[in-house]
């Protein structure tokens, strides 16, 4: 079916004002008179969550059990106080309230884990919740469980094994009897906001990890490169595909992780990459294609990525010889747009800087972030929060004027993306003032469930 409402998480954090994150209800529906209006927010009972990432309970992913998908529990786990809201969405889709909620001192004592990242449901009814660092603050990856009946906090995942250095994303196959997960940054060193210094200093992860999912332990690591900062993993929808993509944020590079010939091992290979432009008037003479977020379509035939720093969003073909091809790009904002302060010096693909996007009478500012794709894969759409502290050091307009979440209609024929100037939800004019909205999630399924 057709996507009616959205769940958005949004944030005050690092915008000054005082108040609790929530979780916004957007009507989504063309024939609705609140057609891309936010018609409910639940606030949370806390400060300076940072609400981040957002997943489903347990019915998605029960395949042991052969539930049904209804979707009736949103996970909110919090990327800075390490807590853990539960939230019904299944009595009153268009009214969600909070039905549990898991303390930070809880997940500090009984795992020695924090700064919670990604959550997904597990084949046997549990929920599984990525991490980023230790209580302290300092890098450790791993993962924390939590009962899928009644979302109390079992403990850690990982079976008695060394854990990674960082965390933040994953993505299973329980065909293949595989987990693999990506590599965040240490969180106390994030939390001062990006500094070209803390470069090659090991800040910034670079591990792409394999895991055994029905014994919980770590068998193969790849290093895909210094700074390379792997984050978004995605396997193919097709349930006996053993075939995925990870996007790395500071390299702008896109790997395949496939089987290989050899039983039970896995292989990387690059098979995109986004070249950095040479520009003047930045923190450094180079900037990285940031690829903040990776999605392919419930057909298996799209992948899409969202280039934060530059401004693009890009629609890659996924062809049998496994190099994608590249058939739709829009810039919906971005730092490299002309006018501003940054002037693009040389530029491999670009002839001139591309324009402000203005939708509905409001300039868009900063860069496209999360990614959400519809069921039919004809409607992309996007939030341009990254993280808080980053937000406000790189696009600190838009942290004044509030973020935006829009829409891109895709052409799923030939490929192509184009910008629906008739809608965007405006998050700047928010009762308690403008704030930052990042995940986003679908109650009758989407790209990423």
């Amino acid at each position: 079916p057709r996507e009616e409402v959205a769940y958005v998480t949004c944030t005050y954090r690092s915008t000054c004002i005082d108040q609790p994150d929530f979780l916004a209800t957007v009507d989504l529906n063309p024939r609705s008179p609140h057609y891309g209006q936010v018609i409910h927010r639940l606030p949370m009972p806390n400060l300076k969550d940072e609400l981040h990432c957002a997943g489903w309970g347990p019915a998605c992913g029960c395949f042991e059990s052969g539930a049904a998908a209804k979707r009736t529990k949103l996970v909110l786990p919090c990327l800075i106080s390490s807590r853990i809201y539960v939230v019904d969405v299944g009595s009153q889709c268009r009214a969600p309230r909070i039905c549990k909620t898991i303390e930070p001192v809880d997940v500090f004592w009984k795992c020695n884990k924090g700064y919670l990242a990604v959550t997904h449901p597990l084949p046997n009814g549990d929920i599984l919740i990525a991490n980023m660092g230790d209580p302290a603050g300092n890098g450790k990856g791993g993962f924390v469980v939590l009962d899928g009946e009644t979302f109390e906090l079992k403990g850690n995942w990982e079976n008695e094994c060394e854990v990674p250095p960082t965390g933040y994303d994953f993505w299973y196959h329980p065909r293949h009897n595989v987990l693999v997960s990506s590599a965040g940054v240490v969180p106390k060193v994030a939390g001062r906001g990006f500094n070209p210094d803390d470069l090659k200093k090991g800040v910034f992860g670079r591990r792409l990890n394999v895991w055994n999912l029905s014994c919980r332990s770590l068998t193969q690591c790849f290093d895909l490169g210094e700074d390379s900062l792997p984050q978004s993993v995605r396997f193919l929808h097709n349930p006996d595909a053993a075939e995925g993509y990870v996007g790395c944020a500071l390299s702008g590079v896109v790997f395949r992780f496939y089987k290989s010939c050899e039983a039970n091992n896995w292989a990387v290979e690059e098979v995109i990459r986004v070249p950095p432009k040479d520009v003047s008037g930045w923190i450094m003479p180079k900037m990285p294609a940031f690829i903040a977020d990776l999605i392919i379509s419930p057909d298996d035939r799209f992948l899409y990525i969202s280039n934060w720093l530059h401004g693009d969003i890009r629609q890659y073909e996924l062809s049998r010889n496994c190099k994608p091809r590249l058939v739709g790009q829009v810039f919906v904002g971005g730092s490299i747009l002309r006018g501003g302060p940054v002037t693009v010096c040389r530029d491999e693909e670009l002839k001139c800087q591309p324009e402000p996007l203005v939708v509905k009478c409001k300039r868009v500012y900063g860069g496209p972030a999360t990614l959400q794709l519809s069921l039919d894969g004809k409607r992309l759409y996007v939030t341009n929060s990254f993280y808080s502290t980053w937000d406000r050091q790189f696009y600190p307009s838009m942290v004044k004027e509030g973020s935006v979440m829009l829409q891109l209609d895709v052409d799923t024929d030939k490929g192509g993306l184009a910008v629906n100037k008739n809608f965007l939800v405006d998050f700047g004019k928010e009762p308690h003032g403008p704030c930052l909205a990042h995940e986003i999630r679908f109650p009758c399924g989407d790209a990423k469930s």
